[in-house]
């Protein structure tokens, strides 16, 4: 039953990773994996040999002698206890989709634009990056995108040096998401996840990250596509849409960086201060819209009528729901085959099976040669799932080194490819960007940016 359960996961996994072939959104191969995989657990539970309890990080003792009823028992805590672990995540990102829609709402991302008053590509290119970099760490890397993008289609008119632009952005995008607990949602699993600190998430990664960014750069300027300058008209620049739009933006993006400081207080999971600031963030809104609206009052007609004009109920129904389900799905389809133990035992015989030539190799050794690997494969196939496995392979305690540098490199590696990240996604649907012009002018960028933060990770570790 076990090898039937893989099979399932593997044909899942191969349709997710061939979305945009086989014309299937995600989700759905994703959810259908979940549903089967755990169908499969509950109906072969007395064949099973292992049984993993995630609460303990070790397998259950004795599994195999115990009775159909305790077994079934067990399915059911530890599917519950999968579930509220993930439905962590899924409302934190809720929140934090929320909020930025919000700010969206009232336009608050125009004010960046007020940012361009030059038009050399070098200096436009600098900016772009570190905006990418910054607003990643805060918004998340694929929001990040969205907005810069979106900004960069209203100044650089030419589409053929607006891809070029894109390009950069995706790399200094998942850069900077990887050193924010809230930058990337692989580095969100893993915060959630007490697997890693903020502080000592911004100590690990935040040298490698900006060197991700900032070399791929440099090294962009020379490039002939970052000569000269754009033609651009500043009055062409729209202005914000509301008067409330700085103060959105400021009150939104402050909310959001909360979220971390309001849990090194108080200990409680992120989700709960993420409510906090979309609660206040949702008020102001309320205010500065001056409509009435109560959330509790859904049966007037009145009520109907001024949800409409809502930037909460507004906001709400811009979130990618699709997003969020494909998340169930996958987090909960790794979870079972975790508590069969597969994942556990993998990572067991892959640390004793990856030999240096002729020598024995050191455990860190192994750990960053299969950490480089998650990078490399994030670039081909989604880094939510690969984080996900990785949670259930590693028993490392919090803020070990393994954790973050699987942050850097399941959230960097993906630039590597335009399919490898949410960002290069989303960037090759907004602009129309070829698979192959990236792989061409731009991948090799984007790994060599990966390896000299990986290597700036290896030396930083030792002195940490």
């Amino acid at each position: 039953m076990e090898s039937v359960i893989i099979i399932v996961f593997i044909v899942g996994y191969l349709a997710i990773t061939l979305e945009h072939n086989l014309k299937l959104d995600k989700l759905i191969p994703a959810l259908v994996m979940m549903a089967v995989c755990w169908a499969l657990v509950a109906l072969g539970i007395d064949s099973f040999s292992n049984w993993f309890d995630s609460a303990n990080h070790g397998l259950v003792e004795g599994f195999a002698e115990k009775a159909h009823e305790a077994k079934m028992h067990l399915v059911e805590e530890t599917l519950l206890h999968h579930l509220g672990k993930t439905a962590e995540i899924l409302v934190f990102l809720l929140g934090a989709m929320t909020i930025v829609e919000i700010i969206d709402y009232f336009d608050g991302f125009s004010t960046i634009k007020g940012f361009v008053t030059f038009k050399g590509k070098k200096k436009l290119l600098w900016m772009f990056s570190i905006l990418a970099f910054i607003l990643s760490a805060i918004i998340d890397n694929l929001t990040a995108t969205i907005v810069l993008i979106s900004i960069l289609q209203k100044i650089v008119k030419t589409r053929e040096d607006r891809i070029w632009f894109a390009g950069l952005i995706i790399i200094a995008a998942n850069a900077g998401g990887a050193f924010s607990p809230i930058g990337d949602v692989t580095t969100t699993m893993l915060w959630i996840g007490d697997k890693v600190s903020t502080g000592m998430l911004f100590a690990y990664l935040f040298i490698p990250s900006l060197l991700c960014m900032v070399v791929p750069t440099i090294i962009a300027t020379y490039l002939p596509a970052f000569k000269g300058d754009i033609n651009f008209d500043e009055n062409e620049v729209e202005k914000p849409k509301s008067q409330h739009s700085a103060k959105m933006l400021y009150l939104g993006l402050g909310a959001i960086l909360f979220v971390p400081f309001f849990k090194t207080v108080t200990h409680l999971p992120p989700y709960v201060g993420m409510m906090l600031s979309l609660g206040i963030v949702a008020t102001f809104a309320e205010i500065y819209s001056r409509t009435k609206f109560s959330l509790t009052d859904f049966d007037s007609e009145a009520s109907d009528l001024n949800a409409h004009h809502s930037p909460v109920h507004t906001s709400l129904s811009k979130v990618e729901m699709p997003s969020i389900l494909f998340f169930l799905g996958i987090l909960m389809a790794v979870a079972a085959l975790e508590s069969l133990g597969i994942l556990f035992n993998f990572a067991d015989s892959l640390k004793q099976g990856i030999p240096l030539i002729g020598t024995e190799v050191e455990a860190t050794k192994v750990s960053d040669l299969v950490v480089l690997l998650l990078g490399v494969g994030s670039a081909v196939i989604d880094n939510v799932p690969l984080v996900a496995a990785s949670l259930g392979m590693f028993s490392e305690p919090l803020d070990n080194p393994l954790w973050h540098f699987i942050a850097f490199s399941a959230g960097t590696g993906g630039s590597m490819l335009i399919i490898g990240s949410a960002a290069g996604v989303v960037a090759m649907g907004m602009e129309k960007i070829d698979f192959f012009w990236y792989l061409k002018k731009i991948s090799w960028l984007a790994l060599i940016g990966f390896l000299i933060g990986s290597a700036a990770f290896v030396v930083l570790r030792e002195f940490i």
